[in-house]
């Protein structure tokens, strides 16, 4: 397939929406006391951790990459904050979640391979600490709301068990944002909503996912007294994971958008947008807000089949181009140092793990064998990173590249593997990396091309087994070095063949038809 390239200027957008009003009903979920805190309380210390993971949100798809989707209250929580900008996630759902969890690498987890299916006897291992674990130790409240996707076979799997004091949420990778109902193919049909370990029939009101995650997110915070004791709240929204479904007033500010797709997925991230106003007048509300630390960070890219944007970068989803997991991500805090500043140092989702950790004042001990980093000092006072390679992943299962061989690899690695790997300004990729191509913004409109776009054709080589792109001189990864540069290739070839030596064997095994929900009161679960 062959996409016109089209040079783009990334905006800053700040834009101020009067849509965003409070809902007064976006609190009052919970008729239990508010616990408020009073001037004789003695503030803890550590700060609260609020947390905000969404779901394949593109890298351009935020008002200040230039997106046409307007995302106000992001864009002035990143503007006022550290906005991170060479930032990295996995390339999917569960890759990416077991590496926040953790702080370790999928080659460590066994957690190579695709994404932990809802009919597989499989989750994050037990023998990982997980970040909420730490946490309590220190002496936080930990509460989950929304979606876990780190497997539910057995009881021991489940977010009670992992270390957060309450859970409200899916356990899935998707489903229905109103009736949270979840087919994985014919017969295997069930429901998808969790309170705590059981389901929450009781809880469901037939709200659409998004709003129904941040009342219950802000009942949280109404029932904690925020000066008695610190609070790790972990807020991972469905949104904006297909199905693409959305209240229909969101629709009416993207009726300018001819493609469906794009603009149930503008509307849908507009919604978001909002909750998250809505989430951080509540922090304000309950006393909060002036020690807390937000962190906001999508989990992979954009799926452009599914209305999503990674402009200008190459791939989508589920490839390891830099659009499938270069994401959006920011901090926002009066705790910064610097605030409004931009962070160019290299950071990881696994860094979350050990910069949040220490930030609650917990404990790290060696035989946790973190793959993430302390980056708080490169975040917050623009310190260098600690931080100088990412292994992006090494799946030994995928092994499609048919051109793929050692000689390939100069006998030091064979190419037929997939994997992806970032030393400095460097990254190799080998294998089939996935989809290649650069997905442009007029795709989503009905706008005639005209000779004025500049006629770039882009060929991908369909019998390539390896690349090699200076990430920081060339981030679209459009000028491959592999030939130019065959000396950077073999020491980054040796750099992953020693990361494999420390791989643990891939944790997929098959389906098990005892995961059908009609064995289980027709509910999703151990």
């Amino acid at each position: 397939m062959f996409l016109l390239w089209v040079p783009v200027t990334l905006l800053l957008g700040f834009i101020v929406s009067q849509t965003c009003s409070v809902h007064p009903s976006w609190d009052t979920w919970s008729s239990e006391p508010r616990n408020r805190g009073n001037e004789f309380d003695n503030p803890s210390p550590q700060p609260h951790i609020v947390f905000i993971l969404v779901d394949d949100q593109g890298f351009r798809d935020v008002g200040y990459h230039g997106s046409e989707i307007k995302t106000p209250t992001l864009d002035r929580l990143a503007a006022q904050g550290v906005k991170l900008e060479n930032y990295y996630v996995q390339p999917l759902c569960s890759p990416s979640r077991s590496q926040l969890m953790t702080g370790r690498y999928q080659i460590h987890t066994g957690l190579q391979h695709s994404i932990i299916r809802a009919t597989q006897p499989n989750c994050l291992p037990l023998e990982n600490v997980t970040l909420p674990q730490k946490l309590k130790q220190a002496g936080y409240s930990t509460h989950m709301v929304g979606k876990w996707h780190l497997g539910f076979y057995k009881r021991g799997c489940l977010p009670t068990q992992r270390g957060f004091d309450t859970f409200f949420g899916s356990l899935l990778g998707s489903g229905d944002y109103y009736s949270h109902y979840k087919c994985e193919g014919a017969g295997m049909c069930g429901y998808d909503l969790y309170e705590g370990e059981e389901a929450a029939w009781e809880q469901d009101r037939g709200l659409y996912s998004t709003v129904m995650f941040t009342r219950k997110a802000i009942s949280i915070l109404a029932n904690h007294n925020p000066r008695r004791q610190p609070l790790f709240l972990y807020l991972a929204y469905q949104a904006v994971h297909s199905p693409l479904q959305v209240p229909a007033r969101y629709l009416e500010r993207y009726k300018g958008i001819p493609n469906l797709h794009r603009r149930k997925y503008a509307a849908m991230v507009s919604c978001l947008d909002e909750a998250i106003h809505n989430l951080t007048v509540a922090l304000k509300r309950y006393g909060y807000y002036d020690n807390t630390v937000i962190v906001y960070s999508s989990d992979n890219g954009g799926q452009p089949l599914a209305g999503g944007s990674n402009w200008p970068l190459r791939g989508s989803k589920a490839t390891y181009w830099e659009g499938g997991i270069r994401a959006v991500g920011f901090v926002h805090s009066p705790l910064l140092v610097n605030k409004g500043t931009k962070c160019r140092s290299l950071v990881h989702i696994t860094d979350w793990f050990p910069t949040l950790v220490t930030l609650g004042e917990g404990t790290l001990d060696e035989d946790l064998n973190l793959d993430g980093y302390d980056v708080w000092e490169a975040i917050s006072e623009g310190r260098p990173s600690p931080r100088q390679d990412i292994l992006h992943n090494i799946d030994p299962i995928y092994i499609k590249a048919k051109n793929g061989s050692w000689k390939a690899g100069y006998g030091l690695w064979n190419t037929a593997i997939r994997a992806a790997l970032r030393v400095g300004h460097w990254k190799l990729l080998t294998g089939v990396p996935g989809y290649s191509d650069w997905v442009p913004p007029q795709t989503f409109s009905n706008q005639r091309l005209t000779n004025r776009w500049h006629n770039e054709r882009v060929r991908w080589d369909r019998g390539k087994s390896i690349w090699l792109f200076n990430i920081t001189a060339d981030p679209y990864e459009r000028v491959d070095l592999s030939q130019r540069y065959p000396h950077i290739v073999k020491k980054m070839l040796i750099r992953l063949a020693q990361y494999n030596k420390t791989a643990v064997p891939v944790r997929y095994p098959a389906k098990d038809l005892r995961s059908n929900p009609q064995y289980n009161g027709g509910v999703w679960g151990p």
